[in-house]
């Protein structure tokens, strides 16, 4: 059985999350572990995320239309808008599905942005 404490919101809601939703979430969370493995799972603005020095990193959830990942910056989504093609973005969101994947050289600069982001906020 899954593991749904306050201490791992994040692995449980990837094991509740119905096949392939939960392989491409998995998928998502691995990596963005590989580039910062300082992260740590939590909460942020009410959906189950990996947070940063205390701070929100990324959350990637399912949705009805298929997928969205938050970088909790929208400053973040547009200094990467030019990897993004035309997926749909939001200020705080972008958008992706199976047949419209996220390429994973924008996820890795959205993570590795907002780390920074962080990190230049904290050690200031």
């Amino acid at each position: 059985m899954p593991d749904s404490s306050p201490e791992h919101p994040l692995t449980g809601s990837i094991a509740a999350a119905p096949h392939p939703s939960r392989d491409v979430l998995a998928g998502w969370y691995a990596r963005a572990l590989e580039l910062e493995p300082r992260a740590a799972e939590g909460v942020s603005y009410g959906m189950p995320a990996l947070r940063y020095r205390g701070r929100p990193l990324i959350a990637v959830a399912a949705t009805a239309a298929g997928y969205s990942v938050y970088p909790f910056s929208p400053a973040v989504i547009v200094a990467v808008a030019p990897l993004l093609g035309d997926l749909k973005r939001s200020k705080g969101a972008v958008a992706f599905t199976d047949a419209r994947p996220l390429p994973r050289e924008a996820f890795d600069a959205m993570l590795l942005a907002r780390r920074d982001e962080i990190d230049a906020a904290l050690d200031h």
